[in-house]
C-alpha cells in the first residue's frame, strides 16, 4: 500500500518536528519506504492529501492532532466528491487534544500507531459536511471526522486557540470552559432535523457527532458510531458555570446524557440558523458561523484501524 505522511511538524509541542528522523525511521522499519511532507500553514495538510492520492497514494497518515485530521479528511474530497472511496486514512495522533483518538481508544504511543499502519485493516467510515458561511459571510463547506458543535463548546474553543496552550489540552480546555461558561448565556437557535418542522431551542452547546468525544475529553455522545450512517446530536439547554463545576465527571464519564438539561437524537441532516451570531466549531476548529446545513455522508472513505 502506497503511502503518505502528512506531518504537523508543531503538534506535540514541537517535538514531532524536532524527533522527526527518529520517528521516521521507526515508521520505515515497519512499513518500509513512505513519503511525507509538513505543514507550514493552514490548510496545508489539505493541499498535501489531496496531491498524494492523486499521484495515487493509497493510504494517507495525519501525523498530528485533531485539527490536523480534519485537514487530511478535506483533502480527501474535491468538487464534491471523494477523489478514491477506497483510500484510507491513517493516523499518528500527536495533538494536545486527542478527541479523535479516544473513540477508537487509541494511545498516544507511537508503537501502536504502526501497528494500525503495519495490517491492511480497515474499515468504513463516515465523514460530516458542513455548509455554512465564514467570518466574512462568505459560503463555504467544509468536511469534519469528528464533531461539528456550536454554543458555548465553539466559544471555549475559539479561546482555546487564541490562547496559549503551554499546560496541554486538557488544562486548557478547563481552563477556557470556565472562563467562558461564567460570561456565557443560552442562545436561541432555530433547528431542522432530516427536513421536519423546525424547532426554537435554548443552547448551551449543540454537538453534531460522528465521534464521542470533543472539548480534550467530555464524551458528549457516549453511543457515537463512525461508520453507522447517522449523527449523534446532543443538545446542552439551561447549563451554566455551577452545573459544569458540581458536575463535571458526569460529562466527561457521558452520564449526562441521562440528565434532565440534555437532549439527544440521531439523524442524517440538521440545518441551523439563529437571529444572534453563533460561532460554528469543527474538530476543534471554528471556521465560521451559523446559518449551517450540517449533513452525513455514509462510508465515504476507509479508516486504518
Amino acid at each position: 500500500m502506497k503511502t503518505f505522511l502528512v506531518v504537523n511538524p508543531r503538534s506535540a509541542g514541537g517535538q514531532t518536528g524536532k524527533r522527526w528522523a527518529e520517528i521516521s525511521a521507526r515508521v520505515t522499519r515497519v512499513i518500509g519506504d513512505f513519503g511525507f511532507g509538513f505543514t507550514e500553514r493552514a490548510m496545508d495538510a489539505v493541499r498535501l492529501t489531496r496531491q498524494a492520492i492523486e499521484d495515487g497514494c493509497q493510504c494517507v497518515v495525519a501525523v498530528g492532532g485533531d485539527g490536523t485530521i480534519n485537514e487530511v479528511v478535506n483533502g480527501f474530497f474535491a468538487d464534491g466528491k471523494a477523489l478514491n472511496p477506497q483510500a484510507a486514512l491513517g493516523v499518528i495522533p500527536r495533538g494536545t487534544g486527542g478527541d479523535f483518538r479516544r473513540t477508537f481508544g487509541w494511545e498516544l504511543d507511537l508503537d501502536s500507531a504502526l501497528e494500525r499502519l503495519r495490517t491492511e485493516a480497515t474499515e468504513p467510515f463516515d465523514v460530516g459536511l458542513a455548509e455554512f458561511v465564514d467570518h466574512e459571510g462568505r459560503p463555504v463547506r467544509r468536511y469534519f471526522a469528528n464533531i461539528a458543535s456550536f454554543g458555548v463548546s465553539a466559544e471555549v474553543a475559539h479561546e482555546v486557540n487564541i490562547g496559549s496552550k503551554t499546560f496541554g489540552g486538557n488544562l486548557s480546555f478547563l481552563w477556557g470552559t470556565l472562563k467562558t461558561l461564567a460570561r456565557y448565556k443560552d442562545l436561541r437557535v432555530r433547528i431542522r432535523v432530516d427536513g421536519g418542522e423546525p424547532e426554537e431551542v435554548g443552547v448551551t452547546a449543540l454537538a453534531v457527532a460522528n465521534g464521542r468525544y470533543f472539548g480534550s475529553g467530555m464524551c458528549v455522545a457516549p453511543e457515537a458510531i463512525t461508520h453507522d450512517g447517522l449523527f449523534d446530536v446532543t443538545l446542552w439547554s439551561g447549563y451554566d458555570l455551577s452545573d459544569f463545576v458540581i458536575k463535571s465527571k458526569g460529562v466527561y464519564s457521558g452520564a449526562h446524557v441521562t440528565w434532565k438539561k440534555t437532549r439527544t437524537l440521531r439523524c442524517k441532516l440538521l440545518e441551523a440558523e439563529s437571529d444572534e451570531p453563533v460561532l460554528l466549531e469543527m474538530d476543534g476548529e471554528v471556521p465560521g458561523r451559523l446559518p449551517a446545513r450540517i449533513s452525513i455522508i455514509p462510508s465515504a472513505i476507509r479508516l486504518k484501524v
